[in-house]
């Protein structure tokens, strides 16, 4: 037996099965989480919009981007995002056709349009996976972001949502990236001084549908 053997064969003697601890219990607790999420959201420089309905936050996200007139526009191909109505004036790129090209037409894009796996209302932060027809080029590159976020992705926070998470990969494998949200790009020098917009999206819009 070498000296690796013998060594890995004395720690499987010493090896003892503990019990896994109990499942995270929040201590959070908000009364009304989209209340939650609105106001924190609101508070780090972020725009909500609270609709009642999908086809009123397609609705909104058409206003928006006539607004900004916009005339550029890359969609990650994600269920909320695949029957938004098209308007004749912008030219769209969803992701996942013509991926060559991604990257080009996200540098020149007026906006990115994504959904969200889950909306944390304790600090108002949307949180985005990637994997096939997601991409983070699309959220990161044009200068404004607007997610359309279900009522039904919000928890009270981002220990509760990892706790979920992981149950629903238990079997299967892990995102390569996770992407957390919390309004619009922002950073600060020494001094505090704070610039918004100078690593991503200068505008971050969150658009919360029933």
């Amino acid at each position: 037996m070498s000296a690796r053997d013998e060594i890995l064969e004395r720690l499987k003697q010493v090896q003892r099965h503990e019990p896994l601890p109990p499942p995270w219990q929040s201590r959070r607790d908000f009364a009304d989480l989209a209340a939650r999420f609105v106001q924190v959201l609101t508070a780090a420089k972020g725009e909500v919009y609270q609709v009642e309905s999908l086809a009123a936050a397609y609705e909104m996200t058409n206003q928006l981007l006539r607004q900004m007139e916009a005339e550029r526009v890359v969609l990650n191909d994600e269920r909320p995002l695949r029957n938004l109505p098209h308007l004749s004036s912008i030219t769209y790129h969803l992701v996942g056709q013509e991926d060559d090209a991604l990257r080009n037409f996200c540098a020149t894009a007026d906006a990115g349009l994504s959904s969200a796996d889950a909306a944390l209302a304790e600090t108002g932060t949307i949180v985005l996976t990637n994997g096939p027809g997601k991409s983070r080029l699309a959220t990161l590159l044009p200068p404004v972001h607007i997610a359309l976020v279900p009522t039904t992705a919000l928890t009270t926070d981002l220990f509760t949502w990892a706790v979920d998470f992981s149950r629903q990969r238990l079997q299967s494998s892990l995102p390569a990236n996770i992407n957390f949200i919390s309004g619009p790009s922002k950073t600060a020098d020494i001094e505090q001084t704070m610039a918004v917009g100078v690593h991503g999206p200068k505008r971050f819009v969150a658009i919360l549908y029933d």
